[in-house]
């Protein structure tokens, strides 16, 4: 009986197979392979410590042991952890008798006290998940989101000069071009993707209450500070030197609002795209099999959008929530955290899904030029702007309100606005100028804007040609 069947949420039912790629990072399974490394990496960083001198060095076979229990770390390893959760009712401590457990009949045995020494489980716990989001947004959001943003790209240069009635407040307007509005969102992305780029990822490691009561205690004579420091920035993250028993989750509410611009920037984009299909500029292309309506045999409806708008809202909606409760906590600490991170990942998920299905939207329609064509031929009222502007230009005092009673309310063809021009007195190359324009040349510098490459999609510690082939992989596994 498929598990997918029962599942409440449809992260882990209907969408499970296209998020597989988050499972190593987001899931239950993750974040105790995370709790462990921490843990591992802590006894390993105090191996090496001449200053505490209750944990000997250890041999390279001892040290290849350690990270043995993460590189091999499987389910059975995480059933067995979970199974000592029932029995502590604690998930922290649980992992430090797993890994106790292990160690059991190993040369390490005689180390099995130090597991967990001086540590309160949110220094485990703020270090786990800080690797966790930061390596899924780092690996796989990020270079999802880079994959979308070449596709949008690539629309704007390819659409660059395709003539498009504007429409502004939903009427009839000055026109642009696909490739242009297509270049806006693909220039909006750029920027908060730069964002995330420079974004932190935070760890503390300084005991019950963040004063380093117990190592003090222990080794008045070490640094505890600077110790704390290494050990934190040793793993990769930003340390954090003055906390309460929790690190204060700053970092994490400034994550959740760049993701949620990038949120807000896309389904702004979904919603555009809807009406641009909806006008018929964009031809969805049907798909042997597929059922657009369980009666309209016709339909081919804009689902990809759709679906990536409702998967944005409700990332961007638990991604505010937690944005708020989690840098609150009363006074050194409650628990109140803990459940509210669980539910971070979904706000990824919910992202990471909706950048997935509209990368693969932007293979699926064609252009209509004709349609663009014949939209742009009747609406030849929107050069009541560049003829206002030229008669301004020679000083004509009410040229808008002379435009403005010629087309405003009222349908304007070809022939009634040269006939307009015509009567105009202005000098005759202006007037042939005019009488040339069309309402598809009227397009401004929007081609050359959607063809410009002045914004580089950012880049992070990867080669910008290796970052583009992560992204193409991670998106094709998710297809």
């Amino acid at each position: 009986m498929s598990a997918g069947l029962y599942a409440i949420s449809p992260l882990d039912g209907r969408y499970s197979e296209r998020l597989m790629l988050l499972r190593d990072h987001l899931s239950e399974w993750a974040l105790i392979k995370y709790r462990i490394q921490v843990e591992l990496r802590w006894l390993l960083f105090m191996s090496a410590q001449a200053d505490i001198a209750h944990v000997r060095r250890f041999t390279d076979a001892e040290t290849a042991l350690l990270e043995s229990m993460v590189s091999n770390f499987d389910e059975d390893a995480a059933r067995r952890v979970k199974m000592l959760e029932t029995e502590t009712n604690h998930d922290a401590k649980a992992v430090e008798y797993y890994i106790r457990e292990r160690l059991l009949g190993t040369s390490l045995q005689d180390i099995i006290a130090s597991v967990h020494f001086a540590c309160t489980s949110d220094d485990i716990n703020n270090l786990a998940y800080a690797l966790m989001f930061r390596d899924v947004v780092r690996d796989i959001w990020q270079p999802a989101a880079k994959g979308l943003l070449m596709k949008l790209d690539e629309l704007a240069r390819s659409t660059a000069d395709a003539a498009m009635l504007g429409r502004t407040h939903g009427q009839a307007a000055t026109p642009t071009t696909v490739g242009k509005e297509v270049a806006v969102f693909a220039h909006r992305l750029r920027r908060q993707l730069a964002q995330i780029e420079t974004q932190e990822y935070l760890g503390k490691f300084n005991g019950a209450v963040g004063a380093y009561n117990a190592q003090a205690l222990a080794y008045p004579q070490v640094d505890w500070q600077e110790l704390s420091r290494r050990f934190v920035i040793g793993l990769g993250l930003a340390h954090n030197p003055l906390t309460t028993q929790i690190e204060a989750h700053d970092w994490l509410a400034e994550l959740a609002h760049a993701l949620i611009r990038c949120n807000t920037v896309l389904l702004d984009f979904c919603r555009d795209m809807w009406a641009y299909i909806s006008l018929g500029y964009f031809r969805q292309r049907a798909i042997a099999g597929e059922v657009g309506s369980s009666t309209m045999p016709h339909k081919v409806n804009p689902i990809d959008y759709e679906n990536a708008e409702a998967n944005l809202g409700v990332s961007s909606a638990t991604l505010a929530h937690l944005a708020e409760k989690l840098p609150v906590s009363r006074l050194q600490r409650d628990l109140s955290d803990s459940s509210a991170l669980r539910n971070y990942g979904v706000g990824i998920a919910h992202s990471y899904l909706a950048v997935s299905t509209l990368r693969r939207s932007l293979g699926k329609f064609d252009l209509d030029r004709a349609a663009l064509a014949a939209d742009l031929d009747n609406a030849w009222e929107v050069l009541a702007e560049a003829v206002q502007t030229i008669l301004r230009q020679h000083h004509v005092a009410d040229a808008y309100e002379r435009l403005s009673a010629l087309t405003r309310g009222k349908p304007v063809t070809r022939e009634r606005l040269h006939r307009f021009i015509r009567d105009q007195d202005i000098p005759d190359e202006e007037k042939r100028c005019l009488l040339q324009l069309t309402p598809a040349s009227y397009i401004g510098c929007a081609a050359q804007l959607a063809r410009a490459e002045r914004y580089p999609a950012p880049t992070s510690t990867a080669e910008a040609g290796d970052s583009e082939t992560v992204a193409e992989k991670i998106m094709e596994s998710a297809e």
